[in-house]
C-alpha cells in the first residue's frame, strides 16, 4: 500500500470514544501516525477530523478551529459528568418555561470564561482531569476564555432544550448545559451532541467508520482522503 498521508472525516458513531477511532484506523490503514483535533465523548456523536501521516503536522492548528453543534439539554438533573451518563448529583422540579429557557441560553452568546470539567482530557500537573475525578479527587482548574459566535433554539418541550451551537476551540457544550442550568436557576445537564462541523468540515462529507472500511476495501480511499501538502 502506498504511504498514506491526508485528513479523514469521521462520522463518529454513539459508544466509540475518539481514541478508539484513531486506534481503529491505525489498524485499517496501517499507519502509525494518526490524530484527531478535538475529542467527542462516547456519547457524543459527528465529525471527527482525522490527520494521517505527514498531516499529523496540522492536528495543532486544526484543533483550535471553531466548532457547530447540535446539543439537547435536559433541566432537572445534575451530574458529575455533566452529561446524561453520569451521576447524579441534583434533582429538581422543572418549572423552566421556554422563554426562560431560551434567554438563559442566549445569554451566552460572546464571550466567557468557562471552568473545564472534571471528567475531562484536560491535563493539570501532567495528569488527565478525568483520571483524577475516577480517584475521587477534585482540583482546582482554571477559567478558560471561550467564545459562543452563534446559538439558537431549535425546540423547547419541558424538560429538555434543543439548541444549536457555533463556538470556539476547547468550550465544552456539557459545561455549557450546566451553566444554561445555573442561569435559569434549574440544574441540566447534556442529554445528547452532535458535532456537526469542524472548520470547513462538515458532517456532509463525513463518513463513518464501516463507510471509510468498505472505501479501503474496494480501492476506493482516494475519495474520501483529503490531500494535504506537507512542508517538507
Amino acid at each position: 500500500m502506498a504511504e498514506i498521508n491526508g485528513i479523514l472525516i469521521i462520522n463518529k458513531e454513539k459508544g466509540w470514544t475518539s481514541f478508539d477511532v484513531v486506534a481503529k484506523m491505525r489498524s485499517l490503514l496501517k499507519v502509525k501516525k494518526i490524530g484527531h483535533t478535538g475529542t467527542l465523548d462516547p456519547d457524543a456523536e459527528g465529525v471527527l477530523v482525522l490527520c494521517v501521516g505527514k498531516a499529523t503536522k496540522l492536528v495543532n492548528t486544526l484543533t483550535k478551529h471553531d466548532k457547530e453543534y447540535e446539543a439537547t439539554l435536559l433541566f432537572g438533573k445534575r451530574t458529575d459528568t455533566q452529561d446524561i451518563s453520569g451521576t447524579v448529583l441534583e434533582e429538581a422540579e422543572v418549572n423552566v418555561s421556554g422563554e426562560e429557557a431560551e434567554q438563559a441560553a442566549l445569554s451566552f452568546l460572546g464571550g466567557y470564561d468557562q471552568i473545564p470539567p472534571m471528567y475531562s482530557a484536560k491535563k493539570v500537573k501532567g495528569k488527565k482531569l478525568y483520571e483524577l475525578a475516577r480517584e475521587g479527587i477534585t482540583v482546582e482548574r482554571e477559567p478558560r476564555h471561550i467564545e459562543i459566535t452563534g446559538l439558537s433554539v431549535t425546540g423547547f418541550e419541558s424538560p429538555r432544550l434543543y439548541f444549536t451551537v457555533s463556538c470556539s476551540g476547547g468550550t465544552y457544550i456539557r459545561t455549557l448545559c450546566e451553566d444554561i442550568g445555573k442561569k435559569a436557576a434549574c440544574p441540566a445537564c447534556m442529554e445528547a451532541l452532535r458535532r456537526t462541523r469542524v472548520g470547513t468540515f462538515t458532517l456532509k462529507e463525513a463518513r463513518t467508520v464501516k463507510e471509510v472500511e468498505a472505501a479501503l476495501s474496494e480501492g476506493r480511499l482516494e475519495e474520501i482522503l483529503i490531500p494535504i501538502q506537507p512542508k517538507e
